[in-house]
């Protein structure tokens, strides 16, 4: 065994030993009725600890879309995530979000890997979102072995990455993965603000899938953001998914089954978590964090044994 995978495979041990996680070491601002905030890495932001992710606002009305907006900014939100790939997320949150773009953190993506392409793909988000920068820009996706390849070839979109910052067209850096290998692999290869990533109960103790990236996050102090708190599983063969057509997995519904997850996710070291894309778990997932209280180790031996139950969402590894 390489020291490298030794040292990755330790480091995982020791988050999934030692969980529930201490949160003594995270600046934890409060107040009563809101979102809590915490530290976004090395970057001196604080963020609310779930974000607003743009599908939300996917096929909504204007006035749909300016009222979810709202109630989420009322509520603490002081975060926004959205991406070209999320329908017409980017034509309805744009407007809605104008009002308040100046106190708020926005984040977008791009899964092009070329540099021309992301060129064109950040312009066109930076018009269509009615702002002169993001806050964050993030590589979308990244999954395989050839995504990070292409990344960061010559030719690649860190290039454009690198030139938008120099340019003030986006403030941080970072990258959202899919695969426990990419996100070290990305990790490793640049200094990257931020990585949003799957964090999810499932996945963590099922899978294997997300303790060796948290820990490789945390020794470079990114700002680490969450996916998948909200995810049971897969969706059952049988299942009937009209009543979330947003999400490609099934959701944690029930409001006490939301609160496990939610709660697993913040107890961990993570900054913030983006529930899924249906206004109605947003709103559910809104009413829920204003409450949030981490783990005691009792819950967590209860949610391990819950998760070992099902089949992950993800595992690792992942790659050939």
């Amino acid at each position: 065994m390489e020291r490298r995978d030794f040292l990755l495979k330790s480091s995982a041990a020791s988050m999934l030993a030692c969980f529930p996680a201490s949160l003594a070491g995270l600046e934890r601002v409060t107040e009563a009725g809101k979102l809590e905030r915490r530290p976004l890495g090395r970057t001196g932001e604080r963020l609310s600890i779930l974000g607003f992710g743009g599908i939300v606002v996917m096929n909504a009305t204007a006035q749909e879309a300016s009222s979810r907006v709202a109630e989420a900014v009322d509520h603490g939100v002081n975060y926004f995530d959205v991406a070209p790939s999320y329908g017409n997320a980017e034509e309805m949150l744009g407007p809605a979000l104008e009002p308040y773009r100046k106190r708020v953190f926005l984040a977008c993506k791009t899964t092009e890997r070329s540099r021309g392409g992301s060129q064109r793909e950040l312009e066109n988000s930076l018009r269509t979102m009615r702002t002169d920068h993001f806050d964050l820009y993030q590589l979308h996706a990244v999954t395989t072995k050839d995504d990070v390849e292409k990344v960061f070839a010559p030719g690649g979109a860190l290039e454009t990455f690198v030139a938008a910052k120099q340019g003030g067209k986006v403030r941080f850096l970072g990258f959202s993965a899919h695969s426990v290998e990419a996100a070290l692999a990305l990790i490793g290869r640049y200094d990257f603000d931020t990585m949003l990533f799957p964090m999810n109960f499932g996945t963590w103790h099922a899978g294997n899938f997300g303790p060796q990236v948290l820990a490789a996050a945390q020794a470079k102090r990114m700002g680490i953001l969450a996916l998948k708190a909200m995810a049971r599983g897969p969706w059952p063969k049988d299942a009937k998914r009209d009543q979330y057509p947003k999400c490609w997995y099934e959701p944690l519904s029930a409001p006490d089954d939301a609160m496990m997850g939610l709660r697993f996710t913040l107890s961990h070291p993570v900054t913030a978590a983006i529930p899924p894309g249906d206004e109605t778990l947003f709103k559910q997932a809104l009413a829920l964090a204003t409450r949030f209280t981490p783990l005691s180790e009792a819950e967590a031996r209860a949610i391990k044994e819950k998760a070992l139950a099902r089949a992950p969402l993800f595992k690792y590894p992942s790659w050939a």
